[in-house]
Parts: structure tokens; sequence; C-alpha cells
């Protein structure tokens, strides 16, 4: 995989990457599209509930020819364990050198306990059947708040209008009863 940054509106280069399930490959989720979630550990608060919430929608989400994939910079004995306890059932990838964190730009400084120290940021990457990058950085918990991703796609416009494109309507919103991809963006005034 080469050094550059991936770009919004641009085909992602094809990477590889150890995770669970299967080794990951890019290129075997063409004709699908693709939300790659990047999150900072296994096993913490957020992180559980954010993976918990892609479990309960991931049956919406392949009906929708959409399939998920979460990422951290844990080892994948980790993984597994996560993937198992909390009965995940798409891959984890474990990227421990940062590589594909790095391409997707989602390590930042972060000060913990005082002290400064590098970090994942939560972001989700919406990719679609094409290999190309349509969204990036969908923050979709809030520092303070925990919201579901249905919240999430009520409350952001944008997300939500990409969700439908993909063939999903804001799981859960009044919207979802659209007959056009018009009719449900003007629900949201998208």
């Amino acid at each position: 995989m080469s050094e550059e940054t991936v770009q919004l509106d641009q085909i992602i280069p094809d990477f590889t990457a150890e995770a669970t399930v299967k080794p990951f490959k890019l290129s075997d989720y063409k004709g699908k599209n693709l939300i790659i979630y990047f999150y900072p550990k296994d096993n913490t608060p957020g992180c559980t509930a954010e993976s918990i919430d892609f479990r309960e929608y991931y049956p919406e989400f392949q009906k929708a020819n959409t399939e998920i994939v979460g990422l951290s910079r844990d080892s994948m004995r980790s993984h597994e364990n996560f993937a198992k306890k909390f009965d995940l059932p798409f891959p984890l990838i474990s990227d421990p050198e940062e590589t594909v964190c790095n391409r997707f730009n989602v390590m930042k400084t972060k000060i913990r306990y005082g002290k400064p120290g590098r970090g994942i940021e939560r972001s989700t990457f919406l990719i679609d059947r094409n290999g190309k990058l349509v969204k990036g950085k969908v923050k979709m918990m809030q520092v303070e708040k925990t919201m579901s991703l249905g919240e999430v796609l009520r409350e952001d416009r944008g997300t939500a209008r990409i969700f439908m494109e993909f063939g999903m309507h804001c799981l859960g919103c009044p919207c979802a009863t659209a007959e056009s991809l018009e009719d449900a963006c003007a629900a949201h005034g998208a």
C-alpha cells in the first residue's frame, strides 16, 4: 500500500491487511458498498457500543449491498476475542503499524491523563461499490453523548443522504418510507 492519503471522491487504491474472518483485501469488496469504521481500542465502553450498534444494523446494511469492517491498532488476538465476546459478524482489521490508519489520516495527538500520545480519532468512511471514497470521517459518536447510528443519520443530513444513495434509508427514520431519494432527502432538508 502506498503512503498517499485517501481523498474524497477518488478511487482508493487496493490494499490488504490482517483481519478476523479472513485477510482483508479492498478489491474483494468491489461491487459492494463498504463502511470502514476506525475505533481506538477493543473492549472500551465507546468502542464496544459503536461495534454493537454496527452489529445490530448489519442485516440492514447487507440488504443494501453494504459491508462493514472495523479497524483499530489492537492485535489479532484482541480482535478475535472482542469479535467473539460481542458476536460481531463482520471483519476487524488489525493495524498495529498504523499503515491503514495513516492512509486514512485518523491518527491524532490526544491528551490522556495530562500526557500527549497518539491515538485513533474515531471515524467512519463510506466507500461506494466502485471503490470511490464518497464520505470521509463521519463522526459516528460525539465526545459527550453516545449516539446510535440511527440518531446520527437523523441529525447529519449529509451522511443520511449518502446512506440513502447506498440504498439505505435512515434506519428507523420516517424517511425510510419515502418513495424516492428526493422525497427522502426532503424529509431531512438535504
